[in-house]
């Protein structure tokens, strides 16, 4: 898939974009380490150049955190296409100013700063809304344009369908239009805190207002990794009266439960979920959020489908929501699908009045402050309850193929590099992926 996408791209040309992929390099040949890809769960630490100042507008980071999320695993399984061997990843990630281009005045070098995963330009239609994630100036894709009929912003680290732009999993990241994306963090904000109003927080939170969860509402998540529990958290805060989780892992379940107090349903125990939802909530779910994932269809149908290529998604999920969900509610999917799904339901669809949202790809921009300032520095939203383990850069290879197994409870990951600070309270040690138990 990824040579014939790579191929495609190459023959439609790029498509329009005021930034691009390719760097300079620091003058002396200094190099960094970095996680790139390499093909089906090929992912390996490598030495790279370090980036340095390409255009007036660049800011170069010394990243001082990373993490991995649950949508770096499309990248590891080649789900996403035109992935390029070599391609360093990672979207979600934070830093000190290292170099400021001539035109970054609001910047500093030493200044600690958080980095959206999308590459806004700060002045076309969608970014004077904030919705940067939606900007048109940023990802010369002509495939998405193909496939979509607009594309999204750019984002980092995450293939050639997103502008190709070099990731955060690494020691150092030039952040193209560094004066728009990216934002100072105040001394009373610990990195382990800071580094998620890169992408998990904004998503999370855009997935609920998005979706329009409203007060009394009862709510089904589909997902309990990271975005779901944080979505869950959301709810409560948006006044959620009831939330049902649904997944299979028998930590994740455990987690929601006693975290956040959630009833839950799991589908290895429940294989006909809608049966069991309506045994909870006979009316219906007032609205439901995909925080899943295509890549792990439940059915034969639908694997023998994705392994065929006859289908890039699947749409289990998606019908799931479409039947639990009360006539006139709403489906939120923030879950990150790609490409097509066959057989979605949509007569429940039509016939129930549902409003069926795509949420997209969350705006960090239009929610990073307000989440920060009336949620983060207030207290009412701790991100820490989400943190399960901290380890060195140098262990990231080892790490994607131990959060594609979940194994040892794994869920968010603060990734350390040489430049960070130690951990702060009420956050996990150091330890090593190598020294993990297995919960299966």
């Amino acid at each position: 898939m990824q040579a014939a996408a790579n191929a495609y791209q190459n023959y439609l040309g790029p498509a329009d974009s005021i930034v691009h992929a390719q760097s300079k390099t620091a003058a002396d040949g200094s190099t960094m380490r970095a996680l790139a890809w390499f093909g089906n769960q090929d992912v390996r630490m490598i030495d790279a150049p370090i980036p340095d100042i390409t255009a007036p507008d660049d800011v170069i980071l010394r990243v001082t955190g990373s993490t991995i999320c649950g949508s770096d695993l499309h990248l590891y399984h080649g789900e996403i296409m035109t992935m390029q061997k070599g391609d360093i990843l990672g979207h979600e990630f934070m830093g000190v100013v290292d170099k400021v281009g001539p035109n970054v005045t609001n910047l500093r070098p030493g200044q600690r700063v958080v980095a959206s995963f999308q590459i806004a330009c700060g002045e076309c239609e969608y970014c004077k809304k904030k919705l940067s994630s939606f900007c048109d100036r940023t990802n010369d894709s002509s495939l998405q344009v193909k496939m979509y009929g607009q594309s999204d912003a750019g984002f980092f680290g995450y293939s050639h369908f997103t502008g190709g732009f070099a990731g955060g999993q690494a020691e150092y990241v030039r952040v193209p239009l560094g004066n728009v994306n990216l934002l100072p963090i105040p001394d009373d904000v610990p990195d382990e805190k800071a580094i998620y109003l890169s992408d998990i927080l904004p998503t999370s939170y855009h997935a609920v207002v998005d979706t329009g969860v409203e007060k009394g509402d009862v709510v089904g998540i589909w997902g309990l990794g990271p975005i779901g529990m944080c979505v869950a958290r959301w709810c409560q805060l948006k006044g959620a009266s009831r939330i049902i989780g649904i997944d299979r892992v028998p930590d994740r379940l455990a987690k929601a439960q006693e975290l956040l107090g959630i009833e839950t349903i799991n589908f290895s125990e429940f294989s006909d979920v809608p049966k069991r939802v309506y045994e909870l909530v006979p009316r219906g779910f007032d609205a439901t959020i995909d925080c899943g994932s295509f890549h792990e269809p439940k059915t034969v149908s639908h694997k023998v489908q994705k392994m065929m290529m006859l289908e890039t998604d699947s749409p289990e999920t998606i019908n799931e929501m479409l039947v639990s969900t009360r006539k006139m509610g709403r489906c939120g999917i923030i879950a990150a699908y790609a490409g097509f799904a066959n057989g979605v339901n949509v007569g429940a669809l039509m016939e129930k009045g549902i409003r069926l949202i795509g949420n997209g790809q969350a705006p960090v921009h239009l929610y990073w402050k307000e989440i920060m300032n009336d949620y983060i520095k207030t207290g009412k939203f701790d991100p820490s309850f989400i943190v399960t383990h901290r380890v060195p850069l140098e262990d990231m290879a080892k790490l994607y193929n131990a959060f594609d197994k979940r194994l040892a409870g794994v869920e968010k990951v603060f990734v350390e590099t040489k430049f960070s600070s130690p951990p702060s309270r009420g956050f996990p040690t150091t330890t090593r992926v190598d020294n993990w138990q297995s919960i299966n």
